[in-house]
Parts: structure tokens; C-alpha cells; sequence
């Protein structure tokens, strides 16, 4: 049985090629340079003030059978931020170097899709590529939104 903190750690730890740096949860910058990009963010929980992640509701939820497995179910939102977005550079310029990270993301994830063995099972990803603001910023970049079901 792991623990949340290590399935967290291992999901930073994913090596996606053409990512500059993969942030753990301990690590968040609170802005980013460009010396940092392309950078995953580990994001199990929303931020009140920010509300990038409204829509998805609770950051984590339980759920535990009385005679079967104890299980939790959490949600955790890994943000690739790709490049800033300034006036004179649409999003569209930016679309096809991010559409190969994503392709690398899963590259990477399938290598490891338990995370460790820290997952019960492969993980439900969302993909939701657009604009992402951090640190004040607004980037270009893609919100893999994880399920993962953990033995508690």
C-alpha cells in the first residue's frame, strides 16, 4: 500500500522528454521563467482564490466498502505550461510543439502507468489543452486531470 504522498512524488518524478522540469508538490514555483519551460506543476488541490480548476469540484473524495477493499479515489491535476503567452503571439503558434509534449507525456506515463505501484489501477486522464494562468502569467499549455484509485 502507498500513500498519496508518494503516488504524488512519483507522478513528478515522470521523465517526459522535452519537459525542462517536472515540479513536486513540495517544489511549486510561484512564477516561472523561461529558463523553467516546459514545466509540470503537481496540483492536487484547488486554490480557493484561483479558480482555474472550479469546475472539478473536490480535490480529492473517498470511497470505502465495509466488507471489501478500502479504497480512496483522488484527483489531481498535472499542468504542463508550455510557453508564455505575450500580445503578438496567438495560441496557434504554439499548438504544435504542445501537442508533442502531450504525445511525450503519455510516452511517459505508459512506461509507469501505475505510478510505482503506487496506483490500484492505470489512472482516468482528461486532457484539456488552452491557456493557463500562474504567477500573475498566462501560458500556453495542458491540464492532465488524473483518477486514481488507491488502496487505503
Amino acid at each position: 500500500m502507498s500513500t498519496f504522498r508518494t503516488a504524488l512524488a512519483n507522478l513528478a518524478g515522470l521523465n517526459v522528454a522535452g519537459v525542462a522540469h517536472n515540479y513536486d508538490l513540495d517544489a511549486v514555483p510561484e512564477g516561472l521563467t523561461r529558463a523553467q519551460l516546459p514545466a509540470l506543476l503537481v496540483l492536487p488541490l484547488e486554490d480557493e482564490d484561483d479558480h482555474l480548476f472550479q469546475e472539478r469540484g473536490e480535490g480529492f473524495q473517498t470511497v470505502a466498502f465495509g466488507g471489501g477493499a478500502r479504497t480512496v479515489t483522488y484527483a489531481v491535476t498535472h499542468l504542463l505550461l508550455a510557453a508564455p503567452l505575450h500580445s503578438g503571439t496567438g495560441l496557434r503558434a504554439h499548438l504544435p510543439g504542445l501537442v508533442d509534449l502531450i504525445d511525450a507525456y503519455f510516452d511517459a506515463l505508459a512506461a509507469d502507468v501505475l505510478l510505482g505501484d503506487a496506483l490500484l489501477r492505470p489512472p482516468r486522464v482528461k486532457v484539456e489543452a488552452g491557456r493557463y494562468r500562474h504567477g500573475g502569467l498566462t501560458y500556453v499549455g495542458c491540464a492532465f486531470r488524473h483518477l486514481w484509485l488507491m488502496e487505503v
